[in-house]
């Protein structure tokens, strides 16, 4: 990679040192994505390389530089000062934005299926973006209600009917999303084993405190000081409520969820009242306004991007080969 310009380019260095193929499938899949996908609220892929040698096989990527690390860096690390409550709506608001994006914003549905506080990064102006794409892939072919694959992902944030029957949809995310939620009204983790036995399991925990009652605010991460609307804690926890619906048929869209927060988040800077429910939200289904996008003819930018990622996977087999050539076809410039 060349850089043409005089002026100083920082980057994020993402490395993988795996001896496993499964590794080098994970890289070629996050190289393929991210090469292809562009969205405000995904990370940017500057560059990667690859060698193999005595030390088995390195693969390497480079991010844009995100000054702020990740969202789990501020949420559980005390080194770092806290975040304030308007500043956890954006990056939530922002995060699903980015979801929504992968689900329901192109011609190819694509499941993330790792979404958690640490794959959140924060650029200088806590803009977040997804990153980490190595678990991601095609959704369901037309037709088909979900994917049968391998269960992979983060434990404490891979939905239940996932991690039982191997069946990813894109409800997966939404479930993963909620949990996010809840960690980022409580600033704890989903899973914390030094706390009392009782207190390990966030989503075990937040139950004795449901978010139509009195004993709600016990919840709320203490960094805070109290320094955010109950209400709005409230309208966050009911709709995590939602995203963590045991059934995935029951939980929104990511679209919905979007739609949601950006109610919460006007509420939060105009001190305005809401005037819909998340069920009349859920009614409408905005999902073919908010997705339907231009058509526009591939660029040039974009034809040589897509000739070089065909070469990248001339030696891959199988799922990987499938997904370059679904991602071709997406209309994505």
């Amino acid at each position: 990679m060349q850089i043409k310009d005089a002026q100083a380019i920082y980057i994020y260095i993402y490395i993988y040192i795996y001896i496993l193929v499964s590794g080098h499938k994970q890289w070629v899949a996050e190289v393929q994505f991210l090469g292809v996908l562009e969205h405000p609220n995904l990370v940017k892929l500057i560059g990667y390389c690859a060698v193999d040698g005595e030390r088995g096989i390195q693969r390497l990527l480079v991010y844009e530089f995100m000054l702020n690390r990740s969202l789990e860096d501020h949420l559980f690390n005390r080194a770092f000062p806290p975040l304030p409550w308007k500043t956890r709506l954006h990056i939530i608001l922002g995060a699903a934005e980015g979801l929504a994006y992968l689900h329901e914003g192109l011609e190819v549905q694509v499941i993330y299926r790792d979404f958690k506080a640490s794959n959140v990064l924060l650029d200088e102006n806590f803009r977040p973006k997804l990153s980490d794409f190595g678990l991601a892939r095609e959704g369901p072919m037309v037709g088909h209600t979900h994917v049968s694959t391998a269960v992979v992902g983060t434990f404490g944030y891979a939905a239940p009917d996932y991690i039982e029957t191997g069946h990813l949809t894109a409800k997966s995310d939404v479930w993963s999303f909620g949990v996010v939620l809840y960690e980022m009204l409580t600033g704890r983790r989903s899973l914390e084993r030094n706390r009392p036995k009782t207190e390990q399991r966030l989503l075990e925990w937040v139950q004795q405190y449901p978010s139509d009652s009195k004993k709600f605010g016990l919840i709320m991460d203490p960094r805070l000081e109290k320094e955010y609307s109950i209400n709005e804690a409230r309208k966050i926890g009911r709709l995590a409520d939602n995203c963590l619906s045991k059934s995935s048929k029951d939980r929104p869209k990511m679209s919905q969820v979007v739609e949601r927060l950006k109610q919460i988040v006007q509420v939060s800077n105009e001190g305005d009242s809401f005037d819909k429910t998340f069920e009349e939200i859920c009614e409408e289904d905005p999902v073919e306004a908010q997705t339907k996008q231009k058509q526009h003819e591939p660029s040039e930018a974009w034809k040589r991007r897509m000739a070089h990622l065909a070469k990248l996977g001339e030696h891959v087999e199988g799922a990987s080969r499938r997904r370059l050539l679904i991602m071709q076809r997406a209309k994505v410039v």
